[in-house]
């Protein structure tokens, strides 16, 4: 049954002996000698892959890991993720890095052929067409690339159970969320989720702010920041949006390294200590501190629905993680409906051992953003547009 007009697997014709291409998310980290860190993404596709395997199809996958530039690069091989794909799911085939060619990225006609052809698409192609497409990768469907967009066109095509998922819960966040709906946004810099702010605060009954994008708005504030980061293009623009009448949660004081201090070197021996909401001169602002982690706290415990993306502070170093920690804590103790968006807040609730106490962490961090921003990815209108699915 489609989901916000996305067909799902159950709107695929049937499958038993047809060909099936699946566009997977297997962008996994890999160490310098060649072991993944981690699976989880390759293990989140097995749903979809053991949905159609059980049902007689032969599934083919594919994916892009890391930024080969359109050339092929030993460094982005796709043989550690085949290996193991190969244990998790030993019926299924993968296809050689996509963005190998500069015709993924491109979204080439010319390469979307061949891809659907499973002809000359990485050394494992394949001489026969495939007959379907499943779109699994949440975390690439806001990219309109050949393998996102490209095979829709032709093919009978549908989400695949992590896509499906996906949809349903962050659109879900935009339509009809419970309420209070709290966002809670960290990360560097105001200027890479300006247009995301600016859209949550047409959807959310408040907004908390922390991480080094806080320092711009504290800026705005009028508020001494010290060497902390800021963007002072950003400050009218934070000043603007404090003026709104929107509900804009704000540190009330932070965590500072005094100078000479190194970022991730807690050997190094500068001072650390909180401070109100101004940095004293040559100090970096580097995490929320203890009084704001409570305040923020408790506008997530008195939530219905809670949205979190991005760390409250430079929490790989354990000097500026209590802010992230508190943060997550409550993401995990409050009865709302919790939703993370992926990249480092997922990265987080995981190093916290919390990841299994939250209702749903995309895939996606990027991604994830865009939707709840704009209401619709590329991948998803692809799908929409299928020859199988409904109204096309």
């Amino acid at each position: 049954m489609a989901v916000h007009g996305v067909p799902s697997l159950e709107d695929l014709p049937d499958v038993n002996g047809k060909r099936v291409l699946v566009r997977t998310d297997f962008n996994v980290p890999i160490d310098n000698n060649g072991r993944i860190v981690d699976d989880l993404r390759i293990r989140a596709a097995l749903p979809t892959l053991e949905w159609l395997l059980e049902r007689g199809a032969s599934v083919t996958a594919c994916t892009h890991l890391g930024r080969p530039e359109g050339t092929p690069n030993p460094e982005y091989s796709l043989d550690p993720v085949r290996a193991r794909l190969a244990e998790l799911a030993p019926d299924v085939e993968l296809l050689e890095n996509l963005r190998f060619d500069a015709g993924e990225e491109a979204d080439d006609p010319a390469f979307v052929k061949r891809l659907i052809a499973g002809v000359g698409v990485g050394s494992q192609a394949m001489m026969l067409g495939f007959d379907v497409y499943v779109n699994d990768a949440f975390g690439a469907s806001h990219r309109a690339h050949a393998s996102i967009v490209g095979p829709p066109r032709t093919l009978p095509s549908a989400a695949g159970r992590l896509l499906e998922r996906e949809v349903e819960v962050l659109l879900g966040l935009r339509t009809d969320p419970g309420r209070p709906f709290v966002a809670v946004l960290g990360g560097a810099k105001v200027s890479d989720k300006l247009a995301v702010i600016e859209a949550l605060l047409e959807l959310v009954d408040a907004l908390v702010i922390g991480g080094g994008m806080c320092f711009t708005f504290l800026a705005a504030q009028g508020h001494e920041i010290g060497d902390s980061l800021v963007e002072p293009d950003q400050v009218e623009t934070c000043r603007r949006l404090l003026d709104s009448g929107a509900t804009i949660h704000l540190p009330t004081d932070v965590v500072a390294l005094g100078p000479g201090g190194t970022i991730g070197d807690p050997d190094d021996g500068a001072e650390v200590r909180s401070v109100g909401a101004d940095v004293p001169d040559g100090w970096k602002g580097l995490d929320i501190g203890p009084g704001s982690a409570a305040q923020f706290a408790d506008v997530v415990l008195e939530a219905r629905t809670v949205f979190w993306n991005g760390p409250m502070g430079v929490f790989e170093d354990p000097r500026f993680a209590a802010g992230t920690r508190t943060l997550a804590e409550a993401m995990a103790a409050t009865k709302a409906f919790t939703v993370v968006g992926g990249g480092d807040s997922a990265a987080a609730l995981a190093a916290f051992g919390l990841a299994d106490d939250v209702d749903h962490v995309s895939t996606g961090g990027g991604a994830s953003l865009e939707l709840l921003e704009q209401g619709d990815l590329p991948g998803f209108e692809a799908l929409r547009n299928a020859p199988n699915a409904t109204g096309s």
